[in-house]
């Protein structure tokens, strides 16, 4: 009785097979009746379907060439470049079917038809607006590393996205998405804890590529590293060390560092640490930092500052510090040497000693006082004189 019971409740499906005559009658019939309509519909979906032929031209004209720099209207211009021709018959048949009052299987099928092309063609134009974007924000300085990137992100897009519409397709079609939605969210999941690693690389990669933080053929500073960026890799930099070595490092690990750019200064800061001798006279002491100011000058650098920084052991220590503009043009080991070079010259014409580690003892005696570390001697005669006895 129970199973009786639950077979009466529930929902009684038609499996017949549809009368294709019947529909055949129904068509023939209602185009009899409604032919003028019909004919009217039929020339002003064609209208429409003119219409956005040429919105899509129009698009294919804004979208620009491989190469031009983008701009929001090429990115909306390719973004309509890729309607499709069946989206465009669907938007046409669903603005002008209600004017010819088909009949209800005709109605319900086109609007299915529409919908399924609306929600479709909506992920195209979403994927290509993403994507705009994303090249939009890049420059295509990057190289290969851009073109690796671009193709992950147009895959991950794309899958994203048409997920997406096939969802909302199913939902319309009264299927249950609810389970469907659950398991691909639990095997994100479950796919993005097993690949932690590669995909913290991958979005440092990304975050490379779009943020700039360095470009290729820059030369940065991490750690006591200096070297400069071959490749931009999705998993992995590629630097050439200033000693000559490759080194690899993990995208990842290297944006956790502090990095420093040399590449894109505007000027390049050098300093000078110069001793000179205690026995310098004051005038010359005084006039140390008007001379280094004249000789970087002439270098053509920038002065900065330069003056007396402390007392050393054996030396008054001066420090000069100057800016080589355009490191990009200059070179910064070229211009230090130069700028040492003359400043060497400089003090040796005006009589400036530069100072070395010097260290003088003193016996002193047991009272304290200081006195000669050797005894008095007799004044040395030299042997070819004659002594005064002699000449007695």
């Amino acid at each position: 009785m129970a199973a009786e019971k639950d077979t009466a409740t529930l929902p009684q499906i038609d499996v017949r097979p549809p009368n294709l005559s019947e529909m055949w009658h129904s068509t023939v019939h209602w185009f009899s009746l409604h032919y003028p309509q019909i004919l009217i519909a039929i020339g002003a979906g064609v209208i429409v379907y003119s219409l956005l032929t040429v919105l899509r031209g129009v698009g294919g004209r804004l979208k620009g060439h491989p190469g031009d720099t983008l701009g929001l209207a090429n990115v909306v211009g390719r973004a309509f470049a890729r309607t499709t021709h069946f989206f465009m018959v669907m938007v046409a048949a669903r603005l002008v079917v209600s004017y010819a009052r088909p009949p209800e299987m005709v109605l319900k099928t086109i609007a299915f038809l529409f919908t399924i092309a609306a929600v479709f063609q909506c992920a195209i134009w979403a994927r290509e607006i993403i994507l705009g974007l994303v090249e939009r924000r890049t420059s295509a300085d990057e190289g290969q590393s851009l073109a690796n990137a671009m193709g992950l992100i147009r895959v991950l897009v794309t899958f994203a996205l048409f997920a997406i519409a096939l969802i909302v397709v199913l939902d319309n079609l009264g299927v249950n998405v609810t389970g469907l939605v659950a398991g691909l969210g639990i095997g994100g999941i479950a796919i993005g804890l097993a690949a932690q690693g590669i995909f913290s690389d991958l979005f440092a990669a990304l975050s490379i590529i779009f943020d700039k933080p360095f470009r290729l053929g820059e030369v940065i500073t991490y750690d006591q590293t200096t070297a400069r960026v071959e490749r931009i890799g999705l998993k992995s930099t590629h630097l050439r060390a200033m000693s000559g070595e490759k080194k690899v490092i993990s995208n990842a690990n290297l944006l956790q560092k502090e990095i420093t750019s040399l590449q894109t200064l505007a000027q390049r800061r050098v300093s000078f640490a110069i001793g000179i001798i205690y026995q310098t006279p004051e005038d010359k002491a005084e006039a140390i930092p008007a001379m280094l100011k004249e000789i970087v000058e002439a270098e053509g650098h920038v002065f900065v500052n330069a003056g007396l920084v402390s007392f050393g052991a054996s030396s008054l220590d001066y420090q000069l510090n100057f800016d080589v503009p355009d490191p990009d043009t200059h070179d910064y080991f070229g211009s230090r040497h130069s700028v040492g070079l003359a400043i060497w010259k400089r003090f040796n014409a005006e009589g400036i000693e530069f100072a070395y580690p010097t260290q003088t003892s003193f016996t002193a005696a047991p009272d304290g006082r200081a006195i000669m570390p050797y005894p008095e001697v007799q004044p040395v005669v030299r042997v070819d004189q004659p002594q005064r006895g002699a000449q007695g």
